[in-house]
C-alpha cells in the first residue's frame, strides 16, 4: 500500500530527476540538484500544492509569505530571491531555493527585462491554508 508520504517522496524524486544541473552542498551526492534540511514538524493533514510562477521580463513581485515551508525550482531564465534569513540571489534553471515556515519572500523579480522566467513552487501547508499572502509574515509557523 503506497502512503502519501510514500507518494510525495517519489514526485520529489521525479523533480529532482529533471534537474538539468546540479547545485549541492559540500559532500552531498553529486547527482542531486537541492539539498537543505526540512523543518522538524508533523505533515498529518497537510498537503503539497505545486504551482508554476510565470515571471514575465521585468516583473517584480510583491512582498509575501508562505503558509508552511516552500521548494521552488526553476523552469527556465532567472529569478532574483531574497528570502528573510538568507541573500539576495539570482537562481538559474536548474537551481532550486528553499523558504522556511514563517520567512518573508522579501524579493522576487525577473533577472531579465527582455527574458521570461518561470519557477515551479512546490507548497507545503496544512490542509484548507491560504497558501499565500501579502506581506512580511509576523510569526514564525
Amino acid at each position: 500500500m503506497t502512503t502519501r508520504r510514500d507518494a510525495l517522496a517519489a514526485a520529489l524524486a521525479l523533480v529532482a530527476e529533471a534537474a538539468a544541473s546540479a547545485q549541492t552542498q559540500k559532500g552531498a551526492d553529486p547527482n542531486a540538484v537541492f539539498v537543505h534540511d526540512l523543518p522538524n514538524l508533523t505533515m498529518d493533514d497537510w498537503q503539497v500544492t505545486v504551482s508554476h510562477v510565470p515571471y514575465p521580463p521585468g516583473r517584480v513581485g510583491q512582498t509575501h509569505h508562505h503558509a508552511g515551508f516552500v521548494l521552488a525550482y526553476v523552469l527556465e531564465g532567472s529569478v532574483v530571491t531574497k528570502i528573510s534569513g538568507q541573500a539576495e540571489r539570482v537562481y538559474k534553471t536548474g537551481e532550486m531555493f528553499y523558504e522556511a515556515p514563517g520567512a518573508t519572500h522579501e524579493v522576487s523579480k525577473n533577472a531579465s527585462s527582455t527574458e521570461p522566467a518561470k519557477l515551479l513552487a512546490l507548497i507545503f501547508a496544512k490542509k484548507g491554508a491560504t497558501l499565500t499572502m501579502p506581506g512580511p509574515a509576523t510569526d514564525a509557523h
